[in-house]
């Protein structure tokens, strides 16, 4: 890191009364941590998106805790902690399903060996002030820390003027940080998507240029950095912000080369729509699975080499399958996907070729696989955005409705409407004895 550019300098301490952070609005679980520190002689700090996000009003997702007590120290205040990670140590305390992460302050003097030849960080547990863990956060508008001593938020780096002013500023030269952590560009781009903020001139500039550092992170750690991009509610302003810094090409090459260069606009229609759709599930406190996400952003690849396969004379299940052995393959050396994920997600494309059986049992025998009601809804997105027939889509809409159920609810039965019977058998009524 340039030490140069960050200089350490006397914080700008805003007052209880001067901002409208309040104890009410934290969890619970995230103050019990606070006032045991505190309690314990070390310093105490939420830091992190829950500040930000709560100086600017909005509910936050977590919190996160920042103190001068080292990983041990932490996990011997607390009986439901546990230290995790090599790169990064940290302390997880758990309160039932709620996670409080507690990491020690960072220094800002770690060693050059911890670092790859690119200049990523592959070590960093060299401990230090809250002074130089201000100057190692990413962006301003994360390096703001509510003090449980006096409930006053502690600012480094003018944090609070970029916060008012709706701007992403990274801490330090641009190019150096991104180098250092190449996720940084996809926060710059979540973060802006999230947020509605404009990203500051000299932290924009070298995304483009850097894009291509993404391919040094761990598949599974871009997988993570993916669903906090898709599933948190403003994929679709997400997804616009990562094509434009050239990001979207780094996490889905063959989606990216399929998008860039199809003739006809219902690919990328239904990839926003599938986005769309997701955001408005998220907004009624729907479930959302990545396996139907994953689904909708690999399907135009998918398509494609599907389409050159039955071109071949394969049948059009088996190009299916083929293809997405391919696409998944060459996914996962990107972002990797769980195979919890991976195996709904093909099915749900298979399906597809099943759909076009709408004669005899075959309809009856689809309704009740375990995949069909999303398969059923990728069927209606693909009607939606021109790729698939809307008058099969429709055909599925009212078999379902004649069978009883509601396609709008899971396949719930109708109001005044019997369910489908099934393969029940009817119980015999017992025979009556007669006398001997």
């Amino acid at each position: 890191m340039d030490q140069g550019v960050l200089t350490i300098v006397t914080p700008n301490i805003i007052l209880r009364p001067e901002h409208n952070i309040s104890r009410a609005n934290i969890s619970e679980a995230a103050l019990k941590v606070l006032y045991r520190l505190k309690k314990s002689g070390y310093q105490a700090h939420l830091v992190g998106g829950g500040v930000r996000d709560l100086l600017l009003g909005r509910e936050p997702k977590d919190f996160d805790v920042a103190t001068d007590a080292t990983p041990e120290q932490i996990k011997a205040a607390f009986g439901n902690a546990r230290i995790i990670g090599r790169r990064f140590r940290l302390v997880h305390v758990r309160f039932g399903r709620e996670v409080i992460e507690v990491a020690t302050f960072r220094s800002m003097q770690f060693q050059q060996e911890k670092q790859s030849d690119a200049g990523m960080i592959l070590r960093d547990n060299e401990f230090g002030s809250i002074e130089e863990d201000a100057m190692r956060r990413d962006f301003t508008v994360n390096a703001l820390y509510y003090n449980i001593a006096d409930f006053s938020v502690v600012d480094y780096s003018n944090g609070m003027q970029d916060l008012e002013s709706g701007l992403l500023r990274l801490l330090g030269d641009p190019e150096t940080r991104y180098r250092e952590d190449p996720v940084r560009m996809l926060r710059a781009a979540r973060f802006a998507a999230k947020l509605g903020f404009n990203i500051e001139a000299s932290t924009e500039e070298p995304i483009t240029r850097l894009a291509h550092l993404l391919g040094d992170v761990p598949s599974a750690r871009l997988y993570e950095e993916v669903l906090k991009l898709f599933v948190s509610g403003y994929a679709v302003s997400a997804f616009e912000k990562l094509r434009h810094y050239n990001l979207f090409a780094q996490l889905f090459p063959q989606t990216e080369e399929a998008l860039a260069h199809e003739e006809h606009e219902f690919p990328l229609v239904l990839v926003r729509k599938g986005l769309e759709n997701t955001d408005k599930r998220l907004a009624q406190d729907k479930p959302v699975t990545p396996a139907f996400l994953f689904a909708v952003l690999l399907w135009e690849p998918l398509r494609r080499i599907a389409r050159d396969l039955e071109a071949e004379g394969l049948p059009f299940y088996q190009a299916l399958q083929q293809a997405g052995n391919v696409v998944v393959e060459q996914q996962v050396r990107q972002v990797a996907i769980p195979r919890r994920f991976s195996t709904p997600m093909r099915e749900i494309w298979t399906l597809q070729s099943r759909f076009l059986g709408t004669k005899g049992r075959r309809p009856h025998r689809l309704l009740v696989h375990p995949r069909f009601r999303a398969a059923y809804d990728f069927l209606l997105l693909r009607a939606e955005s021109g790729e698939a027939d809307p008058e099969l889509a429709a055909w599925w809409t009212s078999f379902q409705e004649q069978q009883g159920l509601d396609p709008k609810g899971g396949n719930k039965p109708l109001p005044g409407s019997k369910p489908p019977s099934g393969n029940k058998r009817r119980r015999r009524k017992p025979r009556k004895r007669t006398a001997q």
